[in-house]
């Protein structure tokens, strides 16, 4: 049964430590997702290969406590967002990692605008600040379902609870720039295909002048 006060490691390491395209992989969303090691990814790495190897093994499988097992496993998923309302087993195989690294509790504060980046996001965590329907969670690494999304907020006595808060003000600063800047590229490329489109009209009625109709070839004459 083992030690109860040592906890399993829950993530497997990669089979080969030095592998270019992997390591490259690794500093990409270590730099993306704010990581504060390779850990946290091999953690998420290993629930999905886990999901994938389940589904792999049930698929082949037809008895009753199979179906069962594909519906639990299913909505599992379900529950994080992971997979369609109407999605099938062979559905996750087709998940990504960063699918599940999306639904991380760092990921979602930051996207939920509750910090200016996801680093301060893990430090908002981490200190205890942000709970989820009352209950604090200081794991950046926990799994946000569908239904606790809307209830991520901070604490009651947490000083970034106030709305007025620096942090929070620069927040929506940042939130207000990039929305700006993605409509100002939307109008930008919009016109460049308007303009692209009068181009190539202006190209067709060039092409239509240039083009001479060639008169029809002459029959042969048969020699008689």
């Amino acid at each position: 049964m083992g030690d109860p006060k040592k906890h399993r490691k829950k993530y497997s390491t990669p089979g080969h430590p030095w592998q270019s395209e992997r390591i490259a992989e690794e500093k990409t969303l270590t730099q993306e997702y704010g990581f504060k090691n390779k850990s946290e990814i091999w953690k998420m790495g290993s629930f999905l290969r886990d999901a994938t190897d389940q589904a792999k093994k049930l698929i082949t499988l037809s008895s009753p406590q199979a179906e069962k097992e594909k519906q639990l496993l299913i909505e599992r998923l379900k529950r994080f967002n992971l997979l369609d309302s109407e999605a099938g087993l062979d559905a996750i195989l087709s998940i990504s990692l960063r699918d599940v690294l999306e639904r991380r509790l760092q990921t979602r504060v930051y996207k939920k605008n509750l910090s200016n980046s996801v680093n301060q996001a893990r430090q908002f965590i981490t200190h205890g600040h942000v709970c989820i329907g009352g209950k604090v969670i200081t794991s950046p690494s926990y799994l946000v379902s569908v239904s606790e999304e809307s209830l991520i907020d901070f604490k009651e006595v947490s000083s970034l609870a106030d709305v007025e808060h620096p942090e929070r003000a620069a927040a929506r600063v940042a939130l207000e720039k990039l929305t700006k800047e993605s409509l100002v590229i939307k109008e930008d490329k919009t016109e460049v295909t308007k303009e692209d489109k009068k181009e190539d009209k202006k190209e067709d009625k060039k092409e239509d002048k240039k083009e001479v109709k060639k008169p029809a070839p002459k029959s042969e004459v048969k020699n008689g």
